[in-house]
């Protein structure tokens, strides 16, 4: 597998906007939507006694894939394996070739609806590009070839499959509102990022998640999504791409 992608790949073009970095609230939640998710969740993550720290976890080892050298995004990818080799527990593994098929979806799904809410429509054929090419990111974490979703239209019907029928746990509803619990500090924006992760959810899981919504919340993420579509591709590529602290050195 040819490694690091291009520059001006589908994936170096949709991951280098910020804004989809707002989505992240959203793919967490879908995935805690997984009841063995959820639980390896509790079992084994830090998130609790400090959730930046775990976020950074998350997103570099990814950014590192997307915008790394090949040896960067090797290294990112092995560390991420070896990470779940230690998540396991009753009914459950984070190897398990389903739970590591949704936690990908979770990602890319967000992704495209990051760009279509916020950002100029995508050519049909980058994403099309794009979701080819995540499916080598998923191979290269344990997802073997033609697991995922043949393409585009089919992985959109997984998706809206998986939404109909997962079922929000109890467990998952305690750890949505320990993520989006106000602290000191930066973790005072979460109330915002609260109600963005909310209005982006799929109606079902936000419904699970007793997550409030309501018209007048709805016109709102309308309007900032129109606002956003009209601004943005004005701003200077340079200002608008993720935080360099995510990026790899």
């Amino acid at each position: 597998m040819a490694l690091p992608f291009a520059a001006g790949s589908a994936i170096r073009r949709l991951h280098g906007e910020g804004v989809v970095l707002l989505g992240g609230g959203r793919a967490l939640l879908m995935q805690l939507a997984e009841p063995r998710i959820a639980r390896g969740v509790a079992e084994h993550s830090s998130f609790r006694r400090d959730r930046l720290a775990r976020l950074l976890r998350t997103l570099r080892p990814m950014y590192a894939i997307a915008f790394g050298s090949r040896e960067q995004a090797l290294a990112a990818a092995a560390s991420v394996n070896r990470l779940h080799e230690s998540v396991a527990g009753d009914g459950y593994s984070a190897r398990d070739q389903e739970l590591l098929v949704w936690v990908l979806a979770t990602l890319i799904d967000t992704t495209l609806v990051m760009h279509e809410s916020f950002l100029p429509p995508l050519d049909p054929l980058i994403a099309a590009a794009y979701y080819e090419q995540m499916q080598r990111v998923g191979e290269l974490l344990g997802i073997p070839c033609g697991a995922m979703p043949r393409d585009l239209p089919a992985f959109h019907g997984y998706v809206a499959e998986a939404v109909a029928t997962l079922e929000v746990s109890p467990l998952a509803q305690e750890l949505a509102a320990a993520i989006f619990r106000p602290r000191p500090g930066p973790w005072l924006g979460m109330w915002p990022l609260r109600q963005l992760t909310a209005g982006l959810l799929p109606p079902r899981l936000r419904a699970g998640f007793d997550l409030g919504w309501g018209p007048g919340r709805d016109r709102t993420l309308d309007l900032t999504a129109s606002l956003s579509r009209r601004v943005l591709p004005a701003v200077p590529k340079r200002w608008r791409g993720p935080p360099a602290f995510l990026l790899p050195r």
